[in-house]
């Protein structure tokens, strides 16, 4: 094994929009960092733009999205949108919260790799991530 220590996977946990209520990603947040990844956490009310801006200057592997207003469909897409403009093709985008059955699918179908509803373990989000982010990536 080489001396090089392995770069934990960086996740960045961002509510965005006018939606106030954060336990949720708070308790993701929580649960990915006893996991042994690097959280950041970005608080209430950020801008799809300020998501992004934070996610390039951290140099995160994924982030994940709580979206409890309804604007899921506008915001997902906005950050989708930002995400390509910058030229950056390697974060994995996932969320939760309280999306309809036929809204996870159109959101899957942009990019959104997951969306994970009220109820959902997070040893299951946990896995997830684990599964679908690179931590050593270049």
């Amino acid at each position: 094994m080489s001396g090089v220590a392995e770069r934990k996977i960086r996740v960045l946990v961002g509510k965005p929009g006018l939606d106030g209520h954060d336990r949720g990603a708070k308790i993701v947040a929580r649960a990915l960092r006893d996991a042994g990844m690097e959280v950041i956490y970005t608080g209430l009310h950020q801008t799809p733009e300020e998501i992004v801006a934070t996610a390039i200057q951290e140099d995160v592997d994924a982030i994940g999205l709580s979206v409890l207003s309804g604007a899921h469909n506008h915001l997902f897409g906005r950050v989708l949108d930002l995400l390509r403009e910058k030229g950056v093709d390697d974060v994995t985008l996932f969320g939760g919260g309280i999306v309809p059955p036929e809204d996870i699918e159109r959101l899957k179908q942009l990019g959104v790799r997951a969306i994970f509803t009220p109820g959902t373990s997070t040893r299951d989000i946990v896995a997830f991530v684990r599964e679908q982010v690179r931590p050593g990536r270049p």
